[in-house]
């Protein structure tokens, strides 16, 4: 199992002084854990909707830039891959409110960053907790 899918942090967010609700004490010196994979999704969610309200952030490419940073990360790779799997193009405006938009392309970030398919309804468990939220 990959780390992410063992942390219950799918996206695989790193530790930092931030809570996120569902979040549990990590015993991965790198990256944040999760109760459930839920939470670990709604997480993704939050921090991508900050992208877009705090930073100005309206496309998969603006997104995944911040995201996976090419000093960490092969970023046109996984943005190109994000668009794919998603069907949305890496240029397009998009809307992290956006349900239909928002679980596809999390679910393919999700795919990246643990080279295996999402469980839809874990990703959809998420956007729930998100969603209700804003």
């Amino acid at each position: 199992m990959s780390r992410g899918l063992n942390n219950k942090n799918p996206l695989n967010l790193k530790r930092s002084s931030d809570v996120y609700e569902g979040e549990i004490t990590s015993s991965d010196e790198r990256f944040k854990q999760f109760s459930s994979m839920a939470y670990g999704y709604r997480a993704a969610f939050r921090n991508l909707y900050a992208y877009e309200t705090k930073h100005g952030l309206y496309t998969i490419r603006g997104l995944i830039s911040r995201w996976a940073p090419s000093n960490e990360n092969n970023t046109s790779t996984y943005i190109d891959t994000v668009s794919m799997r998603s069907g949305i193009g890496a240029d397009e405006i998009i809307s992290t409110r956006n349900e239909v938009q928002m679980v596809k392309i999390v679910a393919a970030m999700s795919f990246v960053e643990n080279g295996v398919p999402a469980v839809m309804a874990d990703v959809e468990a998420g956007w729930n907790l998100f969603i209700n939220e804003i």
